[in-house]
């Protein structure tokens, strides 16, 4: 009864949702591409095969090694790929090309849902991290389709949550095949969800097994070469709120260092203009990676206004900051500048990673920060310390190493489902 009015309240509200798309699209061009996918028709689907669901361009990372790995181990089962966002599209084109499949998920209402099962005809659906939707899983049920949840993590606020509406996400829940939770901390969460104690494994997270190809690393040498012998930091995934803090903090540093480089890379691409105007309002010299250009010795800030190049942006970097912690939005991946070797900075928000960002704090690879005027310090002081700086760098290359091994008990479960 709680999904049928779900769906109604679905219905209802879709005027509202073909709205906000248009709103979007006015903003972002590439979200007025292919609405058809939105309603389960066209797309690149390959049937009979793995469906991989992930939300946007985060998971499609994440889950990139282990689409890798199924390619190589299941050559006979042809792979699609479903994301919401433009962004995660193109993520997930510039990573496997046509290797696999890839098309919009649909809204989620049962029809559609079902329209796009019918037509993909999965022997599996594998989840990423949080992303579910309860008709999905309904009509995966209802199609006899397993339903894994791989690399999965509920933080105690979304745990709060979605306890608000147990009633319909309870049997949701309960239905999943097998989830592949994070932690210990995460299990417990899922288990008072209603996620059956016997469908659920901690395999720990598949970022861990993150390792920096080496086109990115020369690409960064060589980008590196170009710049000089300059201090370089990065501010990565940043969120509106937080650049200006980032940009009074890089103001503090370029006192002390009249030659610092920020590399400043926003979390969405529609907010590239308006931050490359904080910039220019701030009365810092600024390029564009857009523009085609490196950064001359005068430019201060280097702008990632560019998708699927953060790794690049992070190898370049001595001292990077992790965005979406010093406003509510609970961080975003810690494990990229560690797996690099870099010392890290956040916010103190960072419920999204709480597990991980305590390991690499604990270890001394992480710094807590609350704003520009301590984020501005901390960032000099490793410019200044070079052994404090490996140190820290090299504390955090030590916890991601002693944690991998998650995405190889990830496959040995999804193949125990095929």
């Amino acid at each position: 009864m709680a999904r049928f009015f779900y769906t109604l309240v679905f219905l209802l509200c879709l005027p509202l949702i073909l709205a906000r798309l248009l709103y979007r699209a006015w903003r972002a061009p590439a979200y007025a591409r292919r609405w058809h996918e939105r309603f389960a028709l066209g797309g690149d689907l390959r049937a009979g095969g793995i469906w991989v669901h992930a939300v946007s361009v985060g998971e499609s990372i994440a889950a990139a090694p282990m689409v890798r790995e199924l390619l190589k181990r299941h050559p006979d089962l042809p792979i699609t790929m479903t994301c919401m966002t433009p962004t995660g599209s193109e993520q997930i084109r510039k990573l496997f090309g046509d290797q696999v499949g890839h098309a919009y998920l649909p809204y989620d209402l049962p029809w559609l849902q079902r329209r796009l099962i019918r037509r993909l005809q999965p022997k599996i659906a594998i989840i990423m991290e949080t992303e579910l939707w309860p008709n999905l899983v309904a009509e995966c049920q209802r199609a006899r389709v397993p339903v894994v949840l791989a690399n999965a993590r509920l933080s105690e606020r979304s745990a709060r949550g979605y306890q608000r509406v147990s009633a319909l996400v309870q049997p949701m829940f309960s239905a999943l095949d097998w989830v592949a939770v994070q932690s210990v901390a995460e299990a417990e969460r899922f288990s008072r969800l209603g996620v059956r104690e016997q469908a659920m494994t901690v395999t720990g997270s598949i970022k861990f097994d993150l390792k920096p190809s080496e086109a990115v690393l020369q690409g960064a040498a060589q980008w590196r070469g170009q710049w000089g012998e300059r201090p370089v930091w990065i501010a990565a995934s940043t969120h509106a709120g937080e650049d200006e803090l980032v940009l009074q903090a890089h103001q503090q540093l370029l006192r002390q260092h009249s030659q610092a480089l920020l590399i400043l890379v926003p979390r969405h691409p529609e907010r590239f203009d308006a931050v490359a105007r904080l910039v220019q309002q701030a009365d810092l010299r600024l390029v564009r990676r857009s523009a085609g250009q490196q950064p001359e010795p005068a430019d201060q800030v280097f702008l990632g206004d560019s998708m699927g190049e953060l790794m690049q942006f992070y190898a370049c970097a001595d001292v990077a900051f992790v965005g979406g912690s010093l406003i509510a939005g609970g961080g975003h991946n810690y494990l990229e500048p560690a797996a690099l070797g870099l010392p890290i900075l956040s916010g103190p928000h960072r419920f999204n990673f709480v597990e991980i960002s305590e390991l690499l704090e604990q270890a001394g690879a992480l710094v807590e920060v609350a704003g520009a005027e301590p984020m501005g310090v901390q960032v000099g002081e490793w410019l200044n310390g070079e052994q404090a700086r490996r140190q820290a760098g090299a504390a955090g290359q030590a916890v991601v190493k002693a944690n991998q091994g998650a995405l190889e008990r990830l496959l040995q479960g999804v193949s125990g489902l095929l």
